[in-house]
């Protein structure tokens, strides 16, 4: 069984940082790839930042965001600087994890609220 546990998220002022987390635990083998999506009030689920062999951002983000690994890969970071309202969202985290002895599959956090207001 594996579970992923997001932290961090809230409210803050336009121009402002916020860092999310996320821990995988559980029965890993590898964690293949890693990141961010979320979804915002009345719009389609986004890519906001994903780890694989390479690192990719959404457009809207770049510069901004910065998305790291840690804890020896099982866990995945979000750095959020400049915050804008329009990153207002729900923010998952998603990950591709090797089971040990078992298959690869993939993972989703709970999801956490981002509010970007004054």
């Amino acid at each position: 069984q594996v579970q992923l546990v997001e932290s961090g998220g809230g409210l803050v002022q336009p121009g402002g940082s916020l860092r999310l987390s996320c821990a995988a635990s559980g029965s890993i083998y590898r964690v293949v790839a890693m990141g961010w999506y979320r979804r915002a009030p009345g719009k389609e689920r986004e890519l906001v930042a994903l780890i694989t062999s390479t690192i990719t951002y959404a457009d809207s983000v770049k510069g901004r965001f910065t998305v790291s690994r840690a804890n020896a890969g099982n866990t995945v970071n979000l750095q959020m600087n400049s915050l804008k309202p329009e990153d207002t969202a729900d923010y998952y985290c998603k990950m591709r994890i090797w089971i040990d002895g078992g298959p690869i599959n993939d993972y989703w956090g709970q999801g956490t609220q981002v509010t970007v207001s004054s």
